[in-house]
């Protein structure tokens, strides 16, 4: 009996699997965003202008706009 169950949990995990991806290819297909928003890159006028007028540190200005200081190194080297 366990066996049975077994095989058909992993039938279902199997089906979920390939619905997961078919929704994936189609978002990408879409043109649409796919994953974790940006919210740190909306933010990166902000980071300029606290960096190169202010001239406030990287951890200051993560401090203040309530970001990680990472994020504000990366936005500060693509510009």
């Amino acid at each position: 009996m366990a066996g049975m169950l077994a095989v058909f949990a992993d039938f279902e995990r199997e089906i979920l699997r390939e619905r997961v991806k078919a929704g994936t290819a189609q978002v990408r297909t879409q043109g649409t965003t796919f994953g974790r928003p940006k919210s740190a890159a909306k933010k990166t006028a902000e980071i300029k202008r606290l960096y190169r007028k202010e001239k406030l540190s990287k951890s200051e200005i993560a401090r203040r706009l309530d970001i990680s200081r990472i994020s504000v190194r990366h936005l500060l080297e693509r510009s």
